[in-house]
């Protein structure tokens, strides 16, 4: 197990799967399936652009993001009547029609980064335990745990409204530490958000890696600095 440390903490959304660039492939998809039936004229590459401002500005209302995260097919009615107002393109019945389709599709159009669940097994055979902590509501988070198998390959499985508490607080750290019998000393943490992941892990004493997947760069003003960056989990078995 030379390189690698005795546990492994690992984030699930934009870690583990892939979820930011299929929802991005989801919406384009309805976007050019819906443009027909929608207001003469509706564009559907500006229906998808406005679909993208509205979900940033969504996201970046602190009081949005508490409820959104663990009422989802609402953040999505939310997020589709403001596109759908800024383009013209519909009434709100066709938003929350269009919005309701992407929350019937959205479990099938996820799919996990390249070699990720390979990545995990060959983890295993190696002798380091896995933990799972994740932010949102349950039902979200489990049905993607059970459509990927990801269950048997983890010793420890955090979510948040499960837990009663989500990253960056320290406290899922500690508590599925503790689930593991280890010390932050012990472990890694791996995951995409600067605040959430990387913040709350070394708030835990734990070393931090910043899943950079998208080839961003770390920025200015981020939250905290992270102790490794990699751009795909499988980085992580070179220890």
């Amino acid at each position: 197990m030379s390189g690698l440390p005795p546990v492994l903490l690992l984030d699930l959304d934009d870690t583990i799967l892939d979820l930011s660039r299929s929802a991005q492939r989801l919406w384009t998809t309805l976007c050019h399936r819906f443009a027909p039936d929608l207001a003469p004229g509706t564009d559907p590459e500006s229906l998808l652009a406005a679909l993208r401002e509205a979900t940033a500005t969504f996201w970046r209302d602190g009081e949005a993001r508490r409820w959104g995260v663990f009422d989802l097919e609402r953040a999505r009615r939310v997020i589709a009547a403001d596109a759908f107002s800024r383009t013209g393109a519909g009434s709100g019945v066709a938003a929350f029609a269009f919005a309701d389709t992407f929350s019937r599709e959205r479990l099938d159009s996820i799919e996990p980064f390249p070699g990720a669940i390979e990545t995990l097994d060959t983890l295993r055979e190696r002798g380091v335990r896995l933990g799972l902590v994740t932010n949102g509501r349950s039902k979200t988070q489990r049905e993607k745990i059970e459509r990927f198998e990801l269950g048997s390959r983890f010793d420890a499985i955090a979510i948040e409204e499960e837990v009663g508490f989500g990253k960056p607080d320290v406290r899922v750290f500690r508590h599925v530490l503790s689930r593991l019998d280890a010390a932050p000393c012990d472990a890694w943490m791996v995951g995409d958000n600067l605040e959430a992941d990387i913040a709350g892990a070394r708030s835990a004493g734990v070393h931090a890696i910043w899943h950079d997947f998208e080839s961003r760069g770390l920025p200015e003003d981020a939250p905290a600095t992270p102790d490794r960056v990699v751009r795909a989990i499988l980085e992580l078995l070179e220890g």
